[in-house]
């Protein structure tokens, strides 16, 4: 099955459900299916072949779910931009995958224009907008759609790249992601099957469709004949609520940054969005602490914590009924899907013990685009001599019934005193103290000790001082993983999806550290 597939299916069993809420706009699956197949004829009226790239750089609304499905059903494979990109990366990306074409909001025009004068390989931009805001040599978004015309078949099969979706650089340049149909496929079957999605659902999202954890919620929900409901941001909760009140919605993804703004809200009553069914998280572990007071707050609401990463789009989640035996534990590996702990060597180790997360699966990635050297660091030979598996690069350990335990990333592991501490371990620790909202860990280097542990917190109370901080650690934590010092901030830095970001957290404290000086 193709992607495309997932929106031609349901068209027929749903033809006159809604598909899409994004404000006030609702499309119907047959809307959205003609939407897109009039979009995709005129993206190969205008050259674009079966492979080629098409860059999406659109924030939550529905023609960018118009623009997916299109660039599919031409045959093109559809690479999603997070519409805060500044032009310099956004000229890196466009460059780098030589997209032919770029469907575009006009309100992002002028950063698009700066890039493009850096991206010789496109020949195409698509403008969603008024009319009069289409820039001179684009093509209209609107007056594309309102063509009767159908795309021409595009003759491909379900192992064609379908998605380059770009890693954020926070290593580095940005690296693409190659997914395949297939890949796309096995990960949303996979998923929809533990989440136990039906048509019924009608889920929220507020992620960025660039991010894959938001693009997903799309992709499933069009695959179910279900309703995904499109909201840009989750900067005013209320008024997000009161949409999720009002349209019934049953599934809501959610992020840690999220999580603590909810719990730090003072006026929720426990059920206030009585048709919620189920919640999800992942990009970072909640903390336990967390996990207890989301219970509380949504009773009767399944809870879903998970585990993944843009290689493979999903690794494990926990069982629902685990939650109050293992509140810590990221569970086990998604159906049709192998998770397991290797040593440096490759070998699998003993329960408890620490070492690198392997994924087995038909959603493991194909690669990075042509990035052979990157490539070959992540995905290595398997059990079998025809296939590769992926190596997280993320640091796990199991326990005597085999769930995963998320330990922290190899290149953050702090080293102090000769002795290895996983900030992880130090955050939760933190994050169960009374008041904390956010905190952060990270390695500052100190001539005696090599590393120093350091924490940065956010809190909503006046008794969470670094001192209180300290004096909590040292009664749950071994004395050499007690942070030496412990900085208060009104926010965290977070990357483009909304994590928090220990490398920017790391780079401000230093730069304050500079300054003070």
């Amino acid at each position: 099955m193709r992607v495309e597939d997932f929106l031609r299916e349901s068209t027929q069993r749903f033809g006159d459900k809604t598909a899409v809420i994004a404000g006030t706009t609702r499309l119907s699956y047959a809307a959205l299916n003609v939407a897109s197949d009039r979009l995709a004829a005129r993206l190969q009226e205008n050259g674009i072949a079966a492979g080629d790239r098409v860059a999406i750089f659109m924030d939550n609304r529905w023609e960018a779910v118009v623009a997916i499905f299109a660039v599919l059903k031409a045959g093109a494979v559809f690479s999603p931009i997070n519409p805060s990109t500044k032009a310099a990366k956004l000229a890196y990306v466009l460059r780098n995958c030589r997209a032919r074409a770029v469907i575009a909001q006009s309100s992002l025009w002028r950063v698009l224009d700066e890039a493009l004068a850096d991206a010789p390989d496109v020949v195409l931009t698509v403008i969603s907008g008024e009319d009069q805001a289409i820039p001179a040599g684009a093509v209209s978004f609107l007056k594309s759609i309102s063509e009767e015309v159908k795309p021409k078949p595009n003759g491909g099969i379900d192992i064609d790249l379908a998605m380059l979706i770009y890693t954020s650089g926070s290593t580095g340049r940005p690296k693409g992601v190659m997914m395949t149909h297939r890949n796309i496929e096995a990960a949303s079957r996979s998923i929809t099957t533990y989440l136990e999605n039906t048509a019924d659902d009608i889920i929220l999202n507020v992620l960025p469709i660039a991010f894959d954890y938001g693009l997903y919620q799309v992709l499933m929900a069009i695959r179910m004949g279900a309703t995904i409901v499109l909201e840009k941001s989750f900067a005013f909760p209320q008024a997000v609520f009161e949409t999720m009140r009002r349209v019934k919605v049953t599934g809501f993804p959610l992020v840690p940054t999220m999580a603590a703004m909810i719990l730090g809200m003072r006026d929720l009553q426990p059920d206030f969005l009585p048709g919620l069914r189920y919640i999800t998280n992942t990009a970072a572990a909640l903390p336990p602490e967390h996990i207890a007071r989301l219970r509380m707050l949504f009773p009767g609401v399944t809870l879903y914590s998970m585990y993944g990463l843009t290689e493979c789009k999903r690794c494990t989640y926990l069982p629902p009924d685990q939650l109050d035996t293992r509140p810590g534990s990221v569970g086990i590996a998604i159906p049709n899907t192998q998770a397991y702990v290797v040593d440096d060597d490759g070998r699998k180790v003993a329960p408890g013990v620490t070492g690198e997360l392997v994924i087995r699966g038909p959603h493991v990635m194909q690669g990075y685009w042509e990035d052979d050297a990157a490539t070959a660091r992540v995905l290595r030979l398997g059990i079998n001599p025809w296939e590769k598996v992926l190596h997280t690069g993320d640091l796990f350990r199991t326990d005597e019934e085999g769930f995963l335990y998320f330990v922290g990333r190899k290149d953050d592991i702090i080293k102090t005193r000769g002795e290895k501490v996983a900030p992880k371990e130090v955050e939760a620790v933190i994050h169960a103290m009374p008041g904390i909202v956010e905190a952060v860990v990270f390695g500052r280097q100190d001539a005696v000790l090599g590393q120093a542990v350091h924490a940065v917190v956010v809190s909503s109370s006046p008794d969470v001082t670094a001192q209180a901080v300290i004096r909590h650690c040292q009664r749950h934590l071994e004395d050499f993983m007690v942070p030496r010092g412990v900085s208060l901030r009104t926010a965290l830095p977070k990357t483009d999806t909304g994590k928090v970001s220990r490398r920017l957290a790391a780079e401000e404290y230093e730069q304050a550290m500079e300054t003070a000086e």
